[in-house]
């Protein structure tokens, strides 16, 4: 980008928060929210879309890989282990990652797509492929 621009700011909030259940220790818990908007390739015609990206997160964090991995398979919730340090950046990124469409493209392309090559040749000037097994046919006297 010219001048290091950002076409699309990325709007974020994070909030942390200790939470008692009713019964063991705090558990602490990250609400992230994130949004930003993309210029993705429509993988239809080709050209650019613009995709919009939302994240809304609720993450427990726990005190270990093995907790975690536990936890993630029992819970709904998502759970990351709890490290020395978090950044913060880095994880916001990841969840817009995740958030981007498998296949991006336009709701209605803007332009005409092109015409598949198949489509190209009218019907009339394919030859029928069973039209050389009615002639071997017809030379037999089947």
């Amino acid at each position: 980008m010219p001048g290091g621009e950002v076409p699309h700011p990325v709007d974020w909030t994070a909030r942390g928060e200790r939470q008692q259940p009713r019964v063991g220790e705090p558990e602490l818990w990250l609400h992230l929210q994130a949004s930003t908007r993309l210029a993705l390739q429509c993988q239809r015609c080709l050209q650019p879309v613009d995709t919009p990206l939302q994240v809304d997160r609720r993450i427990r964090f726990v005190r270990g890989e093995e907790e975690a991995a536990t936890l993630d398979a029992d819970v709904d919730d998502d759970v990351l282990a709890l490290t020395r340090s978090l950044d913060l950046r880095e994880l916001i990124e990841d969840e817009l990652l995740l958030a981007l469409p498998l296949v991006p493209r336009h709701e209605q392309c803007p332009t005409p797509l092109p015409a598949r090559a198949d489509e190209l040749i009218e019907d009339d000037a394919r030859p029928n492929p069973f039209a050389v097994l009615a002639g071997l046919r017809g030379k037999g006297g089947g």
